[in-house]
């Protein structure tokens, strides 16, 4: 039986009002490269950052992704989606919405990095997914959330 809720996985156009409401709480979702040791930093670096507990987590290798995401983005491992209210990014441009959640000083460091042109953005984004297993490491399985975070993760 799946947990991901049900007015996720709904098309809208027959979704229940109840449903509409799970959707809403559901702020946006950050998936993440659940063996990566870069990705796991990522994760506890908004973790401690997001203090209105807005962003939830889900692994691209979840059942939330499978999903939520197309088939092109969860077989991607090697760039982090951003799915916010049924719209996704990718790459820098997750990562630089993520920043802008964060609060004043991250909303400018994301603000300065929206000011790089998307494919430079991208480009630098790219070098760094592409070597991250052999700069952070790999894990032998997805990152399993504390006590306390285990309400922000989705499977």
């Amino acid at each position: 039986m799946s947990t991901v809720p049900l007015a996720l996985t709904t098309p809208t156009d027959i979704a229940l009002a109840v449903d509409q409401r799970e959707v809403e709480a559901v702020r946006c979702i950050l998936f993440f490269d659940g063996v990566c040791g870069l990705c796991n930093w990522s994760v506890d670096f908004v973790l401690k950052r997001d203090r209105q507990a807005k962003i939830q987590f889900s692994p691209l290798q979840g059942e939330t992704a499978r999903a939520l995401l197309t088939p092109a983005d969860v077989s991607d491992l090697n760039t982090m989606v951003l799915w916010e209210g049924g719209r996704t990014y990718r790459k820098s441009s997750a990562a630089v919405r993520v920043l802008w959640r964060l609060g004043p000083f991250w909303k400018s460091v994301g603000l300065a990095l929206w000011l790089i042109p998307l494919p430079l953005r991208n480009l630098g984004y790219s070098l760094v997914a592409r070597n991250r297993y052999r700069l952070f490491g790999k894990k032998e399985s997805c990152r399993l959330p504390t006590p306390e975070e285990r309400a922000r993760f989705l499977p």
